[in-house]
């Protein structure tokens, strides 16, 4: 009975595992239909993927090009060598080639040529020609591919506005890195295919994926006028032992920058070898990996972006029209200036020691008389002055498109009390950027319309269709039509008859503005000399601004400033279509 009972207990048992097996076994088979079936593209593309080898090829990079389709950031066909260590066959000779052509120490290339990878790149950006003779060694494992580098075909012009681009081909500073997103482009890639031993498969050949180009962006810049203004700054620069010079030559109407000038500047195709004098530090050592780049940062920074200053009397334009707009000055109201005004407990000098006597409100913007302006200033009081910086646009920035721009550095309106005001009046203590206060005084004379400063027009494809119209922002009502024909009117006799008068050219109506402020800390002697100009002065086409950075002897902004925008405007206006050669505006019919 016992033995019986066994018995059923073990046929039971491998019953059990029985159809226990099967049951395995039948998932395990459903398991393989669905791999094979259900999941063969998956994995076969990953078996595929085991046998591929991928190496990108870089994307040309859109064109920047000027207003007259000058092409100033180009692409230069490039290579980049790389290395694959199991289908090198004579590792020696690789050495021995790369380390000849490419003019690199036998450790460097040894080092990534003995590297177990499945891909080492060795050097890219090489010059094309020494790209075409390594490739005709035909040296197994040795991969020359063909990419593209930025070249600038201008050298320095424009350099802190243009930009550059780094080692991946990607945007660094100015609009090389605005538009990065336009200009970029997307990359391709070249699949070879290989055995187990990772040697390339010749029957399978290769397979690419072709980048696509990024997109040409049309600025508004004008390389004639930006080479000319170039030239009239180094020739200040050097003339005066200045510091450095800015210009930026912009058409009040619409915002389009036609030149925007830094000197010194630097060069777009070498933009990290700094100048010889600064090559070294101050004790005569090399110079160290931080210190150096604070110079880079330095020698790549745009001061009519990035910069603030005091502007002196060339803010007089402001505040002009604030008086005029807030009704507590008319051009005919009459004031008189001993020489100083007493604010509070100080007493402010004007420029002019024995003082300019009676004058009305036009003569005492000719003479550039502080305390005429400081009286303007007081009688508006700092809430209805405050309203006005805010509705001028003052206390935001521009939104130029251009990376890293600064904001006006401005007292607070519970700050402001009688001496603050009193200054900020006439142009000190506060700070402003170049593009900001040009922006400002040609939202003033054109009408009352607050442009965008910009350089991008548009962005077409390499064939030239258009992708995309960029624009810009434009307030208006920042004054009334009459307070801006009265200030074109009062800023023309700037020019004619008053400080500005270095600027006049005969025959051609031009209004401005000039400045003599001085530096931070105040004491040291140094000066910042400018001048605001616009033309034709009734209806202004034309807006420059020209900024001399602690010159050395004569420093005021009528006498040294003013001539830069003259000889500018003798120049640009005629190419323009502004003024014909004889000294005539040109009329539209």
């Amino acid at each position: 009975m016992l033995e019986r009972g066994n018995r059923t207990f073990h046929r039971k048992k491998i019953t059990v595992v029985f159809f226990l097996c099967t049951a395995i076994l039948f998932i395990l088979f459903l398991r393989l239909v669905y791999l094979m079936i259900a999941k063969a593209d998956y994995y076969g593309g990953k078996a595929v993927e085991l046998h591929e080898r991928e190496r990108s090829i870089k994307a040309a990079r859109g064109r920047i090009i000027d207003c007259n389709g000058q092409v100033i950031a180009d692409n230069k066909t490039v290579c980049t060598i790389s290395v694959i260590h199991s289908q090198i066959e004579d590792p020696e000779l690789v050495i021995e080639v790369l380390c000849r052509e490419l003019s690199l120490s036998e450790e460097y290339v040894r080092k990534r040529v003995e590297k177990y990878s499945s891909i080492e790149r060795i050097r890219s950006n090489v010059d094309k020609e020494v790209g075409d003779r390594i490739r005709e060694y035909d040296l197994a494992g040795v991969k020359v591919d063909e990419d593209y580098k930025r070249y600038y075909p201008y050298g320095s012009l424009a350099s802190k506005v243009l930009g550059f681009t780094g080692s991946d081909n990607q945007g660094i500073i100015g609009l090389e890195v605005i538009y990065e997103e336009y200009l970029e482009g997307k990359p391709g890639t070249i699949l070879t295919v290989t055995d187990a031993q990772g040697i390339e498969v010749e029957a399978a050949g290769e397979s690419r994926i072709e980048p696509v180009s990024g997109g040409d962006l049309h600025i508004s810049m004008d390389m004639n006028i930006q080479s000319y203004a170039t030239q009239l700054a180094y020739q200040a620069m050097e003339t005066k032992e200045a510091q450095s010079v800015s210009i930026i030559v912009m058409n009040p109407q619409n915002g389009e920058l036609l030149a925007m000038v830094n000197v010194p500047e630097f060069d777009l195709n070498n933009p990290y070898e700094l100048p010889e004098a600064v090559s070294v530090s101050a004790n005569g050592e090399e110079l160290t990996a931080e210190e150096k780049q604070n110079l880079l940062n330095a020698m790549w920074r745009n001061g009519c972006i990035n910069d603030t200053y005091e502007p002196g009397s060339t803010f007089k334009i402001i505040t002009a029209a604030a008086g005029l707009e807030s009704g507590v000055v008319t051009p005919a109201s009459t004031f008189s200036c001993p020489g100083f005004i007493v604010v509070e407990d100080r007493k402010i000098r004007c420029h002019k020691v024995g003082g300019h006597g009676a004058e009305d409100f036009v003569l005492a913007t000719m003479n550039s008389c502080n305390p005429v302006f400081i009286t303007v200033g007081l009688r508006m009081g700092p809430e209805i002055f405050y309203r006005y910086f805010e509705q001028f646009g003052l206390l935001k920035r521009t939104g130029v498109d251009l990376p890293g721009e600064a904001g006006t550095i401005m007292h607070s309106l519970e700050n402001i009390g009688d001496v603050e005001l009193a200054t900020i009046s006439f142009g000190q203590s506060f700070q402003i950027t170049p593009i900001q206060l040009l922006t400002t005084a040609a939202s003033i004379v054109n009408g009352g319309k607050r442009v965008t400063p910009h350089f991008g027009v548009k962005i077409t494809d390499t064939e030239g269709n258009l992708i995309e119209t960029l624009e810009y922002p434009v307030e208006e009502g920042i004054v009334s039509e009459e307070t801006s024909a009265t200030m074109r009117e009062i800023l023309e006799k700037v020019v004619s008859e008053g400080g500005g008068k270095n600027a006049y050219i005969e025959g051609v109506r031009i209004g401005g503005k000039t400045a003599t402020s001085q530096t931070l800390p105040r004491g040291s002697g140094q000066y910042i000399a400018s001048f605001i100009g616009f033309a034709p002065a009734d209806d202004p086409q034309v807006i420059a601004i020209a900024i001399i950075n602690r010159p050395q002897g004569t420093y005021y902004g009528g006498q040294i400033a003013a001539p830069i925008v003259r000889q500018l405007f003798e120049n640009i206006l005629p190419y323009l279509g502004i003024m014909d050669y004889n000294g005539d505006v040109i009329e539209e019919e």
